[in-house]
């Protein structure tokens, strides 16, 4: 009788030991990659997507990190699909991007739009891919200011508000900019707009001249984006990946991993980034941001 219950605790041991066993052999070859594995013999590409508007940065920039300290890890591609976002929130991403590059190869992969602060996020790269027909540039600001005191008026609704400054209500939505906040405004666009010109220019090497001509807002074609200077090179996001292992010095084909990557849709994180905005909005009625 001792002996087989002895039996039965040792059967328990190695049915118990054999499941976790098989368990994280599957979790290993499973998470991290999503071709195939995360072991490779000439090292990983690992892959960041920016998807839809740019208005809660966070957690793609602690993604960005991750992949920075990670040794595993030669080279990333950061895939764009963006119309652009928020001020801060562009410059955050670009500077992320920028950070990561300064460690190993980046390559920016600029999908169907890759726009304003889509594009401001790839100067971060140390190279940049685009399909000939991406949508990108547009290195621009805009500030939108809704005006709806008629309409208060009309619905007989009164409102009123107390001030400790005269700008204190900047771009009140209840009533016409005045001229002194208009020339207030004015001034702080074309300063955002000279940051977003003076970091296209060093990150891309173009010069005062050339970068007067192109930041204008206008939109270009991949290829036009390329004779612009605004490109590296012309291909979908396979040649980025291609292009990140090479500057790697990767052997072969890369792995590419995305051992970080957050659990969503695309179709999610499009509406993620809707209620972004709208949070954004609420908070306040004045607001800046880039986007086509």
């Amino acid at each position: 009788m001792r002996n087989k219950t002895l039996l039965a605790i040792f059967i328990t041991f190695v049915l118990i030991g054999g499941s976790f066993v098989f368990g994280m052999a599957v979790y290993l070859l499973s998470s991290g990659d999503h071709r195939g594995g995360i072991f490779s013999s000439g090292g990983n590409v690992g892959l960041v997507k920016i998807e839809g508007g740019i208005y809660d940065p966070l957690e793609t920039i602690k993604e960005l990190d991750e992949y920075r300290k990670d040794d595993d890890i030669k080279a990333v591609v950061v895939r764009i699909e963006s119309p652009g976002g928020t001020v801060s929130a562009s410059q955050e991403l670009f500077n992320s991007v920028k950070r990561l590059a300064s460690k190993k190869p980046v390559v920016a992969s600029l999908g169907s739009i890759a726009a304003s602060g889509g594009y401001y996020a790839a100067c971060g790269a140390n190279k940049i891919v685009a399909d000939p027909g991406t949508i990108t540039g547009s290195i621009g600001v805009r500030m939108d200011h809704v005006e709806f005191g008629d309409l208060l008026r009309w619905a007989k609704i009164g409102h009123e508000t107390l001030k400790s400054g005269k700008f204190k209500d900047l771009a009140s939505p209840d009533r016409p900019l005045t001229p002194e906040e208009r020339e207030l405004l004015e001034k702080m666009i074309k300063d955002i707009h000279r940051q977003f010109k003076r970091d296209v220019a060093q990150a891309r090497g173009l010069s005062d001249e050339v970068i007067e001509v192109i930041a204008d807002g206008s939109v270009f074609s991949g290829e036009e984006a390329q004779l612009k200077g605004l490109v590296d090179q012309l291909g979908g996001l396979w040649e980025a990946e291609q292009l990140a292992g090479k500057l790697a010095g990767i052997e072969g084909e890369p792995e590419i991993v995305e051992k970080y990557k957050k659990g969503h849709k695309f179709i999610e994180k499009v509406f993620e980034s809707a209620i972004s905005k709208l949070k954004f909005m609420a908070q306040e009625p004045m607001f800046l941001y880039w986007t086509l």
